[in-house]
C-alpha cells in the first residue's frame, strides 16, 4: 500500500496475503485502511438487507481486527460484519506522527462507514482504543448517531483520564509541570526505530507482560496469552510510541451526548489494569438510561477473548434492543 512521502513502512505486520474479498479504503490524508467482511452479503459491497444492522468492529491499541475472529461464528448467520485495521496496525498503512491520534482514528472510522456501509443502520463494536475511536466519531459527526449509527458495544474502554492516577499519572504530572512532556514524547518517538531494530518477539518477558496487563488474575489460558502476545508484537514500536502520546490527553466526553441517543452496552472487567472497571462504570453512567453495564468479575483487558460467550451474549442482546428500536422508533 502506498505511504505518504517520507514515511517508512512499519514491520513486520500480519503474515500471508489479505483474505479474499478484502477491500482498501483510502483516507482523505492518503492512508490505506484494510477492511474485511463476513456474514450475509459479506463480499465487500454495500448489499444485503438494508433494514438489518451491519456490525462494524474496531480493534484495540497495538492489535488488529483478528482479535474479533472469535465472534464471527455467533453472528455469521445473523448480520453482515465489517472488520478494519486502524492506521499503523495490521494490514493498514502507516501515517505521520502528527496523525497518530484518537481524533484521527475517529475520522478514519467515519470514512470506513462512508465507503463500505453507505446506507442502512450500523452497530459499532469497539475494544479499548476502538471504543475511543467510536466516541471520537460521535464528537465529530453527531448527526450520524440516531440516524445511521443505531447502537454501540464498548468493551474495556474509557472516555478519558486513563493516566490521572498511580505512579505513571504522578510522573506525567511532574513532567508537564516542568514543561518537558513534549520533549520526552519526541525522544521516545526518535528512539523507537532503534528499539524496533533490536526487538525480540515471543520472549518470556513479553509473555509475562501480556499475561499481567491484558488478562485477569485467573482467566489466562497459556494459548490465549500467546495469541494476544503474537498479535500485539506484530505492531512495531514506531507505531506504539507514536500513538502513546494520544492516550495521555485522551478525553472524549464531548462525544457522549450524541452516543447516548442510541442503545449502548458497556462491558468492563474487574481485573482490567489498562482501563479499570471504574472507567466502565463512569462511562455507562454518563451515557444514561439507554446504556447497559456488564461488569465481568475476574476478567482483564482481553475480556472479549477470555469471556467470548458472555460478550457474544451482550452483543446479541444489544442487537435485539437495536432491532426493537428500529421497528418502533421513538416519536419526535
Amino acid at each position: 500500500m502506498p505511504l505518504p512521502p517520507g514515511v517508512d513502512a512499519p514491520v513486520p505486520g500480519p503474515p500471508g496475503p489479505p483474505p479474499p474479498g478484502s477491500r482498501t479504503v483510502r483516507t482523505d490524508d492518503g492512508v490505506d485502511l484494510h477492511v474485511e467482511f463476513d456474514g450475509p452479503a459479506g463480499g465487500g459491497g454495500a448489499g444485503g438487507d438494508a433494514a438489518a444492522p451491519t456490525v462494524v468492529f474496531c480493534h484495540g491499541f497495538t492489535a488488529r481486527s483478528a482479535e474479533f475472529d472469535v465472534h464471527r461464528p455467533a453472528l455469521r448467520d445473523r448480520v453482515r460484519m465489517v472488520f478494519w485495521d486502524q492506521r499503523g496496525h495490521g494490514r493498514s498503512g502507516w501515517t505521520r506522527l502528527t496523525a497518530a491520534t484518537i481524533d484521527r482514528t475517529g475520522r478514519d472510522l467515519g470514512q470506513v462507514l462512508d465507503a463500505v456501509v453507505p446506507t442502512g443502520p450500523v452497530v459499532l463494536v469497539g475494544h479499548s482504543m476502538g471504543g475511543m475511536s467510536i466516541m471520537a466519531l460521535a464528537r465529530q459527526r453527531p448527526e450520524l448517531f440516531g440516524t445511521r449509527v443505531a447502537g454501540a458495544l464498548l468493551l474495556a474502554t474509557s472516555s478519558g483520564g486513563l493516566v490521572s492516577g498511580g505512579l505513571l499519572g504522578a510522573w506525567i504530572t511532574a513532567v508537564r509541570r516542568l514543561h518537558l512532556l513534549g520533549l520526552w514524547l519526541r525522544w521516545l518517538q526518535l528512539i523507537a526505530p532503534l528499539l524496533e531494530r533490536f526487538r525480540r518477539r515471543g520472549t518470556v518477558v513479553g509473555r509475562w507482560f501480556t499475561r499481567r496487563y491484558l488478562f485477569g488474575r485467573s482467566d489466562a489460558d497459556p494459548a490465549d496469552v500467546r495469541l494476544v502476545q503474537d498479535l500485539l508484537e506484530e505492531t512495531p514500536f514506531t507505531v506504539t510510541l507514536a500513538f502513546w502520546a494520544t492516550f495521555l490527553d485522551h478525553d472524549e466526553t464531548a462525544g457522549l451526548p450524541a452516543l447516548s441517543r442510541v442503545p449502548t452496552t458497556v462491558v468492563a472487567g474487574t481485573d482490567d489494569r489498562l482501563t479499570p472497571v471504574d472507567h466502565g462504570r463512569r462511562l455507562a453512567a454518563e451515557l444514561g438510561d439507554d446504556a447497559e453495564l456488564v461488569v465481568v468479575p475476574g476478567a482483564g483487558h482481553s475480556v472479549n477473548l477470555t469471556r467470548t460467550e458472555l460478550v457474544d451474549g451482550a452483543l446479541a442482546g444489544l442487537l435485539d434492543r437495536v432491532e426493537d428500536r428500529l421497528r418502533t422508533p421513538r416519536a419526535g
